[in-house]
């Protein structure tokens, strides 16, 4: 036996990033989410990354993550930030698609109503 492949007893084997970060056809999209949850990698990423939040900050946000996890997403994504950017990228064209073709929603109405009817309060005043 080589020193290399001996593992002392008091040794404990660590989840591989492989291990923490998965994709499962039919869950998320099939996008990279943290294992056991339905948190995807670039939820994590805009969390970070975007909106500033500290790895502390999400972990408390989110009590079943631990901070190993948070970690490894945002390796994840700066192992493969493209793959992550394509993904968001195809989604907001998606929902911009699925807004052309339906119109504006109920709310988007009456705040488009809202401000015609402040505008002809100014204008009558």
């Amino acid at each position: 036996m080589t020193t290399q492949s001996r593992v002392e007893s008091s040794e404990v084997a660590l989840p591989s990033l492989a291990e923490q970060i998965v994709k499962t056809p039919g869950t998320c999209g099939g996008k990279a989410r943290i294992a056991g949850t339905r948190i995807r990698v670039q939820d994590i990423y805009i969390w970070h990354e975007l909106q500033g939040h500290t790895v502390d900050q999400i972990v408390a946000d989110f009590p079943q993550l631990t901070h190993a996890q948070v970690h490894a997403a945002l390796a994840y994504f700066f192992s493969r930030p493209d793959e992550i950017h394509n993904q968001m990228a195809e989604e907001e064209r998606f929902v911009s698609e699925m807004k052309r073709q339906t119109g504006p929603g109920p709310l988007e109405q009456k705040l488009a109503k809202m401000k015609v009817n402040a505008t002809n309060d100014q204008v009558s005043s």
